[in-house]
């Protein structure tokens, strides 16, 4: 007996043609174009999800470093003063505390600013 492969075929033309759906010209009709298409597309979602990560992180620093600024200190004295004071924010907290509630950003930038201060006088010191 002989195989038809239609329904297995017509189903994967039909999933094709669906991710195209959109696409400009014969790229969203047309199979072998929609092919290409779907796949190159597909690998720059890929790659682009994993670059989102970044993307939105030099968000959070752009912000952090414009409420920084806003206190007086740039980012990176900012950043070491929070280490240093152990304040255990990450970067995506703090910037949304610099969006939402400003004053306790100041209180942060000030506690930043008075631990910066006390590890320079404690290595003055040891000289």
């Amino acid at each position: 007996m002989r195989i038809k492969y239609s329904v297995a075929r017509n189903k994967r033309k039909k999933k094709v043609l669906k991710l195209a759906k959109g696409y400009y010209s014969d790229k969203g009709t047309r199979l072998r174009q929609a092919k290409q298409q779907v796949a190159k597309s597909l690998d720059t979602a890929y790659i682009h999800r994993r670059d989102k990560k970044g993307d939105i992180r030099q968000l959070w620093i752009v912000r952090l470093n414009a409420a920084a600024r806003d206190e007086g200190m740039s980012y990176s004295r900012f950043m070491d003063g929070i280490h240093k004071a152990n304040i255990m924010l990450n970067r995506k907290m703090l910037s949304e505390i610099a969006i939402r509630d400003p004053q306790s950003f100041k209180q942060l930038a000030e506690i930043a600013r008075k631990a910066i201060g006390t590890i320079k006088k404690v290595v003055g010191t040891e000289k």
